[in-house]
């Protein structure tokens, strides 16, 4: 862990961390769009990827970002 990432916690500063923690989620938490599963994979979404993307949010529902995210 870096020196500075407990004080930017404690300050509120998130500037320092790659994303805050706060903004951290899996698919269970919140509904999940094919596009977002797309840019999960580290991909820019094309009309094909996030057809793929839909159907595999359809055949495993939010469980499909476990794939991406832990």
């Amino acid at each position: 862990m870096p020196a500075n990432a407990e004080n930017s916690e404690t300050t509120g500063n998130d500037e320092d961390l790659p994303t805050p923690d706060r903004l951290l989620h899996t698919g269970s938490e919140h509904p999940i769009d094919p596009e977002d599963l797309v840019r999960l994979t580290g991909r820019e979404p094309t009309p094909a990827r996030i057809e793929r993307a839909r159907r595999m949010l359809d055949r495993e529902g939010p469980a499909a970002v476990e794939r991406y995210l832990p």
